[in-house]
C-alpha cells in the first residue's frame, strides 16, 4: 500500500500483487484460467459431476442418514420434554399462584425455583446436546465432510 505524493493529494493506492492472479491463471491448475484471443476468460473445462449432483449423492448415503437419524433421536425427545417442563411452568405460574407463591427456604419460593430451573435445564440440555454431538455424530459428520469436499473439488458449480 502506497500514499501518492504531493500535497493535493490525499488518494490511497491498494498495490496488490494477487488481485489479477485469477486472470493470470495463477490460481486454476494447468493453465485452465487462460484467456481467449478476444480476452475473455475461457471456460473451465471440468470433469464429473456437478456440485448439486454430489450433494444429493452424499444425501442419499447410508452415513448421512445415520447422522440424521442419530441427530433426530436427541433433538426430538429433548425439544419435547424441554416444551412440556417449560408450558408446565407457565401454567402452573397462571393458575397455581397458591402453589407458586409456597415458600420453599427464606424469600425463595416455588415460583422463583422452577424460574431458576428453568435456566438450569437449559444450560443442561446445551451440555447434554453437545455432548451427544461430540460422541455420535461429529465423526462421521467430519468423514462425511471430507468426502463431499473431495467429490466437490472437481465439479461444476
Amino acid at each position: 500500500m502506497e500514499k501518492e505524493a504531493g500535497p493535493d493529494t490525499a488518494v490511497l493506492r491498494l498495490d496488490d500483487p494477487w488481485d489479477e492472479a485469477s486472470a493470470a491463471g495463477w490460481s486454476e491448475p494447468d493453465g485452465a484460467g487462460a484467456t481467449a484471443a478476444d480476452g475473455r476468460p475461457r471456460p473451465v473445462e471440468r470433469r464429473g459431476h456437478t456440485a448439486a449432483e454430489v450433494y444429493l449423492e452424499v444425501q442419499d448415503s447410508p452415513a448421512f442418514r445415520e447422522v440424521r437419524r442419530r441427530y433426530r433421536r436427541f433433538v426430538v425427545p429433548a425439544a419435547a420434554a424441554f416444551l412440556l417442563w417449560y408450558l408446565a411452568y407457565v401454567i402452573a405460574a397462571t393458575t397455581a399462584h397458591d402453589l407458586m407463591a409456597r415458600p420453599v427456604a427464606g424469600m425463595l419460593n416455588v415460583a422463583m425455583v422452577a424460574g431458576l430451573g428453568q435456566f438450569l435445564t437449559t444450560f443442561l440440555l446445551t451440555w447434554a446436546y453437545a455432548r451427544h454431538a461430540r460422541l455420535h455424530r461429529d465423526r462421521v459428520a467430519l468423514e462425511l465432510r471430507w468426502e463431499t469436499q473431495e467429490m466437490t473439488r472437481g465439479a461444476e458449480r
